[in-house]
């Protein structure tokens, strides 16, 4: 079976993405939120498709600052022709930001809370987020937390970029 592993190294776009960020243990509360809505707005579409807009989605996004987010109107980021204008994932992108916020104050970080559920099953993890945010099923909660290196097989183990991470993960 094709991995990402397999196919991403040297093309434009999954390359760089597969080979510094998919999989690497993320901190950064709006990094963090800016991944989350990327695997919302993924479901239905490639991987490819998100890639090749991410710039637009961190344009209208104001680079995925959450406080920001949150008191976004649909209506003007439903106008934005560099994103993905589906009302169901633009409005989840606005109250999950309302979420992340909630837990901030709760936890001190999106981050922070996250460490506090670590380590989960992929079920467990499945239920908080359905529990926690809007439009985040099976797919995209494990996308998410597998994108972040919350939940193993990112890549696979012959991968270089495996290797890297387990060195990264180590020395922390």
């Amino acid at each position: 079976m094709t991995s990402y592993c397999d196919i991403a190294p040297g093309h434009p776009f999954h390359g760089p993405y597969h080979d510094n960020e998919y999989g690497f243990p993320v901190d950064n509360d709006d990094a963090l939120f800016e991944r989350l809505i990327l695997e919302i707005n993924q479901a239905g579409l490639s991987w490819l498709t998100i890639l090749k807009k991410r710039e637009a989605f961190r344009d209208a996004f104001a680079n995925f600052d959450i406080a920001r987010v949150s008191r976004m109107r649909e209506e003007r980021l439903l106008k934005n022709e560099g994103i993905i204008r589906n009302r169901l994932k633009v409005a989840a992108a606005i109250e999950n930001a309302k979420r992340v916020r909630a837990l901030q104050k709760s936890h001190g970080s999106f981050a922070k809370w996250l460490d506090a559920h670590h380590p989960r099953s992929k079920d467990e993890w499945v239920k908080l987020f359905k529990k926690t945010f809007v439009f985040t099923g099976g797919e995209i909660t494990s996308s998410f937390l597998m994108s972040v290196g919350y939940l193993p097989g990112a890549h696979e183990k012959w991968c270089p970029v495996y290797a890297k991470i387990q060195s990264r993960m180590n020395s922390e």
